[in-house]
């Protein structure tokens, strides 16, 4: 998929399939395919998801804790399946905004778009926020406030320089953080596992005692976000689109190895750490709060554990650039349809570079203005604010999912290249029935017994839609855009009448139900 040779033979060509859903070209198809997916990986990033919640998880749940891992990858593996079936008939930029409006309304996708770019805004926060511990601790640096404000905005600047450079640079940073990310994942995964073993495999059918008196279950459930925290990010490989040659075929395959791989990495990473801790009971009585520098320590060395540094970093750093590519692309897709305040600002693309630099210029500074609220605020309120992001993006991921299941009732056979065929109804069905779970469990509230903390998670998420609604209903954003929407089921009909489909197994004639 890194060529650039038109798929036309096989079907509609890149700008015909794009002309057909009343676009036209915008943006250089520079991304292969292994760029697409090294993009989708990064944000994902097992490295950064492990080694943010591997004491808290333990904590919480004990070694099986890890069975999280397998479960939401395998929820999230159904909901990439659902993506890309729509991203096959809508290969769009931005993802979850014109998906989201092609499958249901201008107003459900503002929705949509509004809690999902505030959640990306602030997971590039957070990112940056926890990568500059990594920085501190690679160059001996005391890890106060005006250092982390520093380092932190040091990544933001980084990023955005590389993304302004093009869509060549992002794939080529973006290619370099996968490899970083499978070496400090997968390849010291594999050392501990079978070098630094210090306990027996058995140990993760072993709660510890984490539970105490009470019941394992509510234990177990508790430690969800080990798993819920990390499998996202996939859908940024639709984000990118219109970069991206044959992105109705690539770009399905692109997530769907995000999931495969990261889920994996992830295994041999979380799994690695918990068979080498020198102290393992020490990690799941929380005594131990970061227990991962010592483990590294212990079996790397000091040199080595330098050296794995500087592979977490470029993880982290190629985790920013992603985020920051991706909101870039959905605020550049809001305003091209004229849904946001500023859109003919915001929806400007650099003739030289070809990369949206005004919405790249929004996706930093947004964050910047985060992490300087954060040095006034203090550390907790990284927490509380980041809290939010998980569910806000679940929810956006769930419109998607719940947009896509009313359109199958009405009648909607997906006409993209890749699609499940009857398939589609039941995975889309199971998709929404996890998203709901996993929603339920991000929702629940804490027993501090601090009013904020317990609640903030439902807090944030209330202020975000809430404010959205309201200038929705009194601005009305969406009255003067003119884009099609809701139109699913006329695509895909569409698509499957066009001479250049004719030959496709799926393109028989449409019946009144279409």
């Amino acid at each position: 998929m890194s060529s650039n040779a038109s798929p036309q033979k096989k079907g509609l060509g890149d700008s015909e399939h794009l002309k057909a859903l009343g676009y036209d070209d915008s943006f250089h198809r520079s991304m292969s395919l292994w760029a697409n997916l090294a993009l989708g990986f990064t944000y994902l990033s097992p490295l950064v998801g492990v080694y943010s919640l591997f004491a808290l998880a333990l904590s919480t749940g004990g070694p099986p804790s890890i069975f999280w891992l397998v479960i939401v990858g395998t929820g999230q593996l159904l909901v990439a399946l659902v993506f890309g079936e729509v991203v096959s008939q809508y290969p769009i930029a931005g993802g979850i905004y014109p998906w989201t409006r092609r499958l249901w309304g201008k107003r459900y996708a503002w929705m949509a778009a509004w809690v999902y770019v505030w959640a990306m805004l602030v997971t590039i926060t957070a990112v940056a926020e926890f990568g500059s511990g990594f920085l501190a601790n690679l160059i001996n640096a005391p890890v106060t406030k005006e250092v982390t404000l520093g380092l932190s905005v040091l990544f933001l600047v980084v990023a955005f320089a590389f993304n302004f450079s093009g869509t060549k640079m992002l794939s080529r940073v973006a290619r370099i953080g996968l490899a970083a990310e499978l070496i400090g994942v997968i390849g010291l995964g594999l050392y501990l596992l079978i070098f630094q073993r210090k306990q027996e495999f058995s140990i993760f059918f072993d709660t510890m005692g984490v539970q105490g008196n009470d019941s394992y279950a509510a234990a177990f459930l508790g430690a969800a976000l080990a798993g819920l925290f990390l499998f996202y990010g996939f859908e940024a490989c639709g984000d990118v689109a219109e970069e991206v040659p044959d992105p109705a075929r690539g770009i399905p395959r692109a997530m769907i190895l995000t999931i495969l791989i990261g889920g994996v990495s992830a295994l041999f990473s979380f799994g690695g750490y918990v068979m080498a801790a020198p102290d393992l009971q020490a990690v799941v009585n929380g005594t131990d709060i970061d227990p991962i520098p010592a483990i590294l320590e212990a079996t790397l060395g000091t040199v080595g554990a330098k050296l794995f540094l500087i592979v977490a970093l470029t993880a982290f750093l190629s985790c920013v650039l992603s985020l920051q590519a991706a909101a870039s692309r959905l605020m550049f897709a809001f305003a091209r349809d004229g849904m946001i305040p500023g859109h003919a600002w915001l929806g400007k693309v650099s003739p030289r570079t070809t990369v949206p630099v005004n919405a790249l210029i929004v996706a930093c500074t947004i964050p910047l203005l985060l992490c300087l609220l954060i040095y006034v605020g203090g550390s907790t309120l990284l927490t509380q604010i980041t809290a939010f992001a998980v569910i806000g993006i679940y929810v956006a991921f769930q419109m998607v999912v719940l947009a896509a299941l009313r359109q199958r009732f009405k009648g909607w056979r997906p006409a993209g290249p890749f699609n499940l065929g009857p398939v589609g109804f039941v995975v889309n069905v199971v998709a929404l029935l996890y998203g709901i779970f996993a929603m339920v469990l991000l929702a629940r509230p804490g027993s501090t017994g601090v009013f904020l903390d317990d609640w903030i998670v439902l807090i944030g998420l209330a202020v975000v839609m809430g404010s959205g609604l309201l200038y929705l209903f009194i601005a009305k954003p969406h009255s003067a855009s003119h884009q099609p929407e809701g139109d699913a089921i006329a695509v895909a009909a569409m698509l499957r009448a066009h001479p250049q489909n004719a030959h496709r197994k799926d393109a028989r004639p449409t019946t009144s139900t279409q």
